[in-house]
């Protein structure tokens, strides 16, 4: 058969295609319509009608009879499943529910603090219903979104006023722009942190359009560095918790306490940066003690920010607190409508708030509190149950076992610390090491309906199940049977 004889029976054999009305008068088709419009679909069944044509180009010549086959109109339910699988992946949302078997229980890239059930059913109720926002339920006035929460966080933290803004990063750089613009403000050298997304506190500052001015050393500060500093342009002492890293050995810094009696000498107001603030003691749990927020108002500090979805196990927000004078002004400042939070963010913030109210509920209510202080033999006894469901589904090259592990708090709280538990170590059955093989049951496990993300580490792909509960451990278990390598 000669070049033109082939092209003219290719081009017949891409004519004999059903057309895109031909394929949307079926019935499979009109019902997709109802799920997901005319437009849409119209959209998917050419899509589909293209990959089609793509694979007869691809067939090589002389396999006539599998062309012949694939171009038959008895091909449609063909196109109207790919048209379905194209509609179904579009309309899926980028973001995902996913397992966190990481093993940190704060983790940035998976969205921190869960919500208690109180903050959950708020922001439904917000997001269903009008809300008072910004009015004044008592005056019938308008009012200020800041006055929704104020009382609350001040009673449980000492402070005489508050404001909260979208993030802590954002809380510091407000509280910069309104108290030291064009003047100086001290901090060791020691707490220049940069923490996660290139949050430094020196560009921080140059953003707020502060000079810094460094004092110290990286491993030590005293406080005749922080005396001999203050001049006439000093607008503001400022400490910063070294919350994602630790410096040991020979060091040296100075208190919140002896560094605001500094500052007030000289008629200064000194914040502090807490990071991932709490508003508890965490040793009452048994875990490492953080400085608490009221602790560091007793102290002296005239002005604390603070995370709202780290430590404090909720919404992601920024919380400045401190003297009623310091926040009026903050408050004032342009760049405070512009950091400001919307309904959602209060809506979720108020509840977990009032969980602090009853702090012998705490560990059992705030859900970032009870996966930190989740007892080992509980993950055990997890482990144990959805083991045999894994090992099935992976089959016999690979081994799975129970193994103890050691999860972090995450999101730069305590580094260092290490919380046991338990969880599931995946290997390669016949090989000390199998890297591309892990990878590649890291990766199928990422693919899954419900995405599953754990880490590999010492030739292991380790699934910590601290985070896995008892409603979740149901669905992982069913899931597995999905598992395709």
């Amino acid at each position: 058969m000669n070049d033109a004889a082939m092209s003219e029976r290719r081009h017949a054999r891409l004519a004999r295609m059903p057309s895109v009305e031909r394929v949307m008068s079926m019935h499979a088709v009109q019902t997709l319509t109802d799920v997901y419009g005319r437009t849409q679909v119209v959209a998917a069944v050419r899509a589909a009608l293209e990959a089609l044509r793509g694979e007869l180009r691809a067939i090589a010549d002389g396999q006539d009879d599998d062309a012949d086959a694939l171009a038959a109109t008895g091909d449609e339910a063909r196109i109207v499943a790919h048209a379905a699988h194209f509609l179904e992946q579009r309309s899926r949302g980028y973001l995902r529910t996913v397992f966190n078997l990481t093993g940190t229980v704060l983790h940035t890239n998976l969205g921190r603090a869960l919500l208690p059930d109180e903050a959950v059913r708020t922001v439904i109720d917000a997001l269903t219903h009008p809300v008072n926002l910004e009015f004044d339920l008592t005056t019938g006035a308008r009012g200020d979104r800041d006055d929704l929460i104020e009382a609350l966080i001040c009673e449980l933290t000492g402070a005489e006023a508050a404001t909260v803004v979208n993030n802590n990063a954002a809380a510091v750089l407000l509280m910069v722009s309104a108290l030291a613009s064009r003047k100086e403000v001290v901090v060791s050298r020691g707490e220049l942190v940069e923490i996660g997304g290139a949050f430094r506190i020196p560009d921080i500052m140059a953003r707020a359009g502060a000079r810094l001015r460094e004092v110290g050393t990286t491993n030590r500060t005293h406080a005749k560095d922080y005396e001999e500093a203050i001049g006439p342009r000093t607008a503001l002492l400022m400490k910063v918790h070294c919350s994602n890293y630790a410096i040991s050995g020979f060091t040296k810094s100075v208190d919140i306490d002896e560094l605001a009696q500094i500052a007030h000498r000289h008629a200064l107001p000194v914040a502090f940066d807490l990071g991932s603030g709490t508003l508890t003691d965490l040793a009452q749990w048994g875990l490492p003690a953080e400085p608490t927020v009221r602790g560091t108002i007793d102290a002296g500090a005239d002005l604390v920010t603070f995370s709202g979805d780290k430590l404090l196990g909720g919404p992601q927000a920024g919380l400045i607190v401190g003297r009623e004078a310091l926040i009026r002004k903050i408050r004032k400042h342009p760049l405070k409508r512009a950091l400001r939070v919307g309904k959602l963010t209060l809506a979720a913030l108020e509840p977990v708030l009032q969980l602090y109210r009853a702090p012998e509920f705490l560990a059992q209510r705030l859900t970032t509190l009870r996966l930190l202080t989740r007892p080992a033999a509980e993950m055990h006894a997890a482990a144990l149950r959805v083991q045999p469901a894994l090992q099935r589904a992976l089959g016999e090259r690979y081994a799975v076992t129970v193994e103890p592990m050691f999860s972090q708090i995450g999101s730069g709280a305590l580094p260092v610390d290490q919380l046991p538990g338990y969880g599931l170590a995946v290997r390669v059955a016949a090989a000390k090491r199998g890297g591309r093989a892990l990878m590649q049951v890291e990766k199928v496990l990422r693919e899954l309906p419900r995405p599953v993300i754990g880490r590999i580490a010492d030739d292991a792909l380790r699934l910590d199940l601290r985070c896995l509960e008892a409603e979740d451990e149901t669905a992982f278990i069913a899931q597995c049977a999905e598992l395709r390598l």
